[in-house]
């Protein structure tokens, strides 16, 4: 297949009458730029505070790194996230949902193998009691063995329900291609280990892990951002840790290879997931890797969409996007087909692979990302929740509010050159990856293309 084939978003547009004009595009709106300060108090926790006055709310994040590499680590670590708000030495759980609600307020915790994750919002009035309850949770959590047994039993459960899902399937199998035993790949716990958690084992956990230093606290909402940080470090002025949190250990580089075929016996339907390695968010490249990638698959006028959705049909939906861990960055590629056009949707996402690498953008599909990528940016961080997860994001890889208003100016700035250059990242032989689905329905077919690894 050659260019000449692709039909571009004006084919697809064209009616009888001719193709349907597109308007010019506008230029993106300045940011407002919040009030905001970044310090680290004397327990070492970095607290971010963002005066954002749109409603009288106030939205808290808090990031603790929380890795293991223990293999029963990741069992123990989602038991405590699930009991974590049961209960303390002052509260039971009836009191801390009742003191929660009195301000208008909620609380909830997960986990994942970088963190542990506890997000939060209350009236701005209420923001004490708020970090009076997590203050409390944070250094008073007692975990009941009523509330231990009855989550860790209702999390294996969940588990098994879980591991039954496609998707959450191929991105198991995708996360043990790339990283093998890596504590990275461990993202959802063996339901056998969960079984055998105990209240003891959870207890043990928080003591050695639940740190305030090199963990981070985000606030926004209509508070004064200096007033907001003395509370924050006198209500948390308890919560104290000789050690650091744990952060994941460095990712090894994804190498490029053949596919992995997984078997699902019975699939009628296929996930392909592809990885490369990119550049961490901190990179002077990432703003053009940012629209080269918006261009390949990021949004619904990319390459991939238009191809593989808009052209041929073959699925409802193709994604490509950016996972960050610090100083890391990875490109993931996914797309969902039916089985009898798996091996078509394979041949064509590489032939876009190498489209972008070997016919770069132009200006026209180059203005249209960029303006894509400031206006997301600009909406993504307009709403009080929206600005909070986006800086405790940052945070994670070391960046602040200063990165986050400067960004807008360096996609401005990014070249059709410098995309170009960034689309080189995309080659196809940079890819590697899995395919679950029916392997006696796929194996004919995809042994044909080569490239794909068979079970």
């Amino acid at each position: 297949m050659t260019s000449a084939t692709h039909r571009s978003a004006e084919r697809i547009g064209r009616t009888e009458q001719g193709p349907r004009p597109l308007p010019d595009l506008a230029e993106p709106r300045q940011g407002w730029q919040p009030e905001t300060v970044d310090t680290v108090l004397d327990n070492g926790l970095r607290v971010i505070v963002a005066r954002h006055g749109s409603v009288p709310m106030v939205e808290l994040r808090l990031r603790i790194p929380f890795a293991g590499d223990d293999p029963k680590h990741p069992a123990r670590a989602e038991v405590l996230a699930e009991t974590l708000l049961t209960g303390t030495d002052r509260r039971d759980r009836i009191r801390m949902d009742t003191d929660l609600a009195a301000v208008g307020g909620t609380l909830q915790a997960s986990v994942d193998p970088e963190r542990l994750s506890i997000t939060g919002d209350a009236l701005a009035s209420g923001m004490d009691t708020l970090l009076d309850v997590l203050n409390d949770a944070l250094t008073g959590a007692s975990y009941p063995e009523h509330e231990v047994s009855g989550e860790r039993d209702r999390l294996v459960e969940r588990i098994a329900v879980a591991r039954s899902q496609p998707r959450v399937l191929a991105r198991e199998e995708l996360q043990k291609h790339r990283y093998g035993d890596h504590p990275f790949a461990r993202e959802v716990p063996q339901s056998e280990d969960v079984a055998q958690v105990t209240a003891e084992e959870v207890r043990e956990l928080h003591r050695s892990a639940v740190l305030p230093r090199g963990s981070t606290l985000v606030l926004v909402g209509d508070i004064d951002p200096q007033q907001t940080v003395e509370t924050v470090s006198r209500v948390l002025s308890g919560w104290n840790s000789e050690g650091s949190a744990r952060e994941i250990p460095a990712l090894p580089p994804v190498e490029g290879g053949n596919v992995r075929l997984v078997h699902r016996e019975g699939a009628v339907q296929s996930q392909l997931r592809f990885s490369a390695q990119a550049v961490p968010r901190t990179d002077e490249r990432y703003p053009a890797l940012q629209i080269a990638n918006l261009i390949f698959g990021g949004y619904f006028s990319s390459r991939l969409v238009e191809n593989i959705r808009e052209d041929k049909g073959y699925t409802y939906g193709a994604h490509s996007a950016f996972e960050f861990t610090p100083d890391n960055g990875t490109i993931l590629v996914d797309a969902d087909t039916a089985s009898e056009v798996t091996a078509a949707a394979l041949m064509e996402i590489r032939y876009e692979f190498g489209r972008l690498a070997l016919d770069p953008p132009k200006e026209p599909e180059v203005e249209s990302a960029r303006q894509y990528a400031i206006g997301g940016l600009l909406t993504s961080t307009s709403s009080q929740s929206g600005l909070a997860s986006m800086l405790i994001g940052l945070a994670a890889v070391g960046l602040g509010q200063e990165w986050l208003a400067g960004h807008p100016d360096r996609l401005r700035s990014v070249t059709v050159d410098q995309v170009a250059e960034a689309a080189r990242w995309y080659m196809p032989t940079a890819f590697t990856g899995v395919i679950v689905g029916d392997a006696n329905q796929l194996s004919d077919q995809l042994r044909g293309l080569g490239g794909v690894t068979l079970p």
